[in-house]
């Protein structure tokens, strides 16, 4: 229970030091929205409607950095953070929610699946090491791994989209699709998250692998695993029992930092599909110096690894029996 306690302190703590930085940061970064637009338009704003659009978007001087700091903690526990200039006047909140049961759909359920299946081939390539096919794993999992993102993504896009027309080219619904959640709805969002879940499966699923192999690989050189042979233990029993439980504790780890990133989305995915997800919509607040937006979705990602990695935590309390006893704290 102690080791919880300080894992949640440490939560807290890390949780306030990343909305302070996340506070900080992008008012480090020259020029604002306003100034980009003034850029854009070849300042035909005159200063009097700059400072007109700098009001309305929430970028004048309200007082010292400290006070407007101390404002902007109040703002977040009450779950405000402001309105998002490139999709003004919508609160960036608002944009959050309506991208992340996207981000959350695709990204997360993909994540899961590339985890279960590289392990599985991991787990398979170390404990049949001596076969032909399991030993050419490892080294298909370290090509997929190398694998670009946006490169996968484009060439199923020229295969399946351009040269064959079998998916969509991008986006994630048929337009005038009607009603949500009605059989044409989920037919229509499955058609377009199957190329960009191929290209987060594929690219994702040889990290998984190799770092399964390689935990299994140490786990089975440990000298239990002999004791366990001698009294006569079953090969199905030992590899249930102590090769995957202790080589699935390094890789929870990774897991739960992959779960926690989950709600950032993945940009480049989703770049090259033009799929509205966080991932989308935190590319766009960056390069129109959205600030408030861009803030929202850095303290989200922040706070869900932060939480991800404590709920990793407490899975380790169940699986790893020198956490309860207090040795592994």
């Amino acid at each position: 229970m102690l080791y919880l306690l300080r894992k949640f302190a440490l939560l807290l703590l890390t949780l306030f030091v990343a909305a302070t930085i996340n506070f900080f940061l992008p008012r480090l970064i020259p020029g604002d929205a306003v100034g980009a637009m003034m850029a854009k338009y070849q300042g035909n704003l005159s200063p009097q409607a700059a400072d007109a659009l700098r009001l309305a978007y929430g970028l004048g001087n309200e007082g010292s950095a400290f006070q407007e700091y101390l404002k902007y903690l109040v703002k977040l526990l009450h779950g405000d953070f402001g309105r998002s200039i490139t999709q003004f006047p919508t609160p960036a909140a608002d944009v959050i929610a309506a991208a992340a049961p996207w981000t959350i759909g695709l990204i997360g359920v993909c994540t899961l699946i590339s985890f279960l299946i590289g392990s599985a081939l991991g787990l398979y390539s170390a404990w049949k090491g001596n076969q032909r096919f399991a030993s050419a794993l490892p080294a298909i999992g370290l090509f997929l791994g190398a694998l670009p993102y946006f490169w996968v993504g484009s060439l199923l896009v020229y295969v399946f989209s351009l040269w064959h027309n079998v998916f969509p080219l991008g986006g994630n619904l048929d337009p005038f699709i009607g009603d949500s959640f009605t059989p044409k709805w989920w037919s229509s969002m499955l058609r377009h998250a199957v190329l960009p879940a191929c290209s987060i499966i594929i690219t994702a699923v040889g990290g998984w692998l190799v770092t399964m192999r390689n935990n299994a690989v140490s786990v089975m050189g440990e000298d239990y695993l002999a004791f366990a042979r001698a009294k006569g233990l079953s090969e199905r029993r030992i590899l249930s029992r102590y090769v995957l439980r202790n080589a699935m504790l390094p890789s929870l780890t990774g897991f739960g930092i992959a779960l926690g990133f989950v709600v950032g989305g993945s940009i480049l995915v989703e770049q090259v599909y033009s799929y509205p997800g966080l991932g989308y919509y935190l590319f766009s607040a960056v390069t129109s110096k959205d600030f408030p937006l861009m803030q929202a979705i850095f303290l989200i990602i922040s706070a869900a690894v932060l939480i991800a990695n404590f709920l990793v935590d407490i899975l380790y309390t169940f699986l790893d029996p020198r956490v309860r006893t207090g040795l592994g704290a």
